[in-house]
């Protein structure tokens, strides 16, 4: 598959299909295309759901040479393989057509419970979270806040690009009354993050006191009273 993003990569995403080079430009889609977003959405929790799938093994004659049984094992396994990929492709055309959740429909699961399984805490709250983004001309800096009501305050996730080591940061919430919290830190190494020669970004998540209404904005800080190089109203 080419790195060329298509609409119909929402299931191969979801279920983890795509390979290196696609998953980051679909990312990078995801950010921009609503309507994939929304669609991927919908499709939380299949990947739970396939891997409740146990392989098919044919059952082995009495007492058969060891070469004979790894031979079956070695063919069971690549049927398996091929069965689980074709299921997969199958139950994410079903749910792009019926616009169905699986983990809703096999679970009974409310659309707040935990979907977002197949990928990282923090990937997923980016995704699926309430997205802020903003861009810092200045440094170069761009992100993507995801948040997430909690009865302790905000779960908070975040991916960051056009940043260059080696630097201590972390991430600081800011109320509408100016209380600080900071949610979490990092250290960028040299070769830096969502950059020419390390496209990948960074991308963790937190937590903060703040209850979201209160909430004015996210600001990603150098350590030890150093500048200020995002800031993502909320």
């Amino acid at each position: 598959m080419s790195s060329q993003v298509e609409h119909t990569d929402v299931g191969a995403y979801a279920l983890g299909l795509l390979e290196e080079a696609d998953r980051r430009a679909f990312e990078e889609h995801l950010g921009e295309c609503e309507a994939c977003a929304a669609e991927l959405g919908q499709m939380t929790g299949m990947a739970d759901a396939l891997t409740g799938i146990g392989p098919f093994v044919e059952a082995a004659e009495e007492g058969p040479p060891a070469p004979v049984v790894d031979l079956r094992r070695r063919r069971a396994e690549r049927r398996f393989r091929r069965g689980t990929y074709l299921i997969g492709v199958a139950a994410a055309g079903v749910l792009l057509a019926t616009g169905v959740t699986i983990g809703s429909a096999l679970g009974g699961e409310s659309p707040g419970g935990d979907q977002h399984s197949a990928h990282s805490p923090a990937r997923a709250l980016v995704i699926w979270g309430e997205r802020h983004q903003a861009a810092n001309p200045g440094t170069g800096a761009s992100g993507v806040v995801g948040l997430e009501s909690k009865g302790w305050g905000t779960h908070v996730g975040l991916e960051l690009k056009g940043v260059k080591g080696p630097l201590n940061c972390h991430l600081e919430a800011v109320s509408r009354t100016g209380a600080r919290s900071v949610v979490t830190g990092w250290r960028v190494p040299v070769k830096g993050y969502g950059v020419p020669g390390a496209p990948d970004p960074l991308i963790t998540h937190g937590g903060t006191g703040i209850v979201r209404g209160d909430l004015s904005r996210f600001e990603v800080v150098v350590d030890g009273g150093g500048p200020t190089l995002l800031t993502i109203p909320v």
